[in-house]
């Protein structure tokens, strides 16, 4: 063969060697840029996906907040009814405390005014009070 030709053979191959590596570096290239695509997506996605349950924590915390605030009221108002209840029972036993006083003042007068009434009535003063005590038969 004359030389030429194994030149040209040369050169050809050369050329065919450097379009081979363009098209790989090309096609790397472009493999590239759809990956670096694919993370913008993806990251897109996972920000769209954070800002969504950061909007569920937010109403998740505001309910939370509301039902702690209502079971505060509720407890408030629980205990102002307690608080009321026992000052009606308190009253009710100082007015008890009070008739009965005043039962044992007028019996005492009674018995000033007529000794001995009370138990011909068949009552010997305040129920186990005197002889017999509670229990009678």
């Amino acid at each position: 063969m004359d030389t030429w030709v194994i030149v040209l053979i040369v050169v050809v191959a050369l050329v065919v060697l450097a379009l081979v590596a363009l098209a790989l570096a090309k096609r790397s290239r472009v493999a590239g840029a759809r990956r670096r695509e694919q993370q913008r997506l993806e990251a897109r996605e996972r920000l769209e996906e954070a800002r969504l349950r950061g909007a569920q924590a937010e109403k998740e915390q505001a309910l939370a907040e509301e039902q702690a605030a209502r079971a505060r009221r509720e407890r408030a108002e629980v205990e102002e009814r307690t608080r009321l209840a026992e000052q009606e029972a308190r009253q009710r036993a100082a007015s008890a405390k009070e008739h009965a006083s005043a039962a044992e003042k007028l019996r005492a007068e009674a018995e000033k005014l007529a000794p001995g009434l009370a138990d011909r009535d068949g009552r010997a003063g305040v129920p186990g009070d005197g002889p017999g005590g509670a229990t009678r038969r």
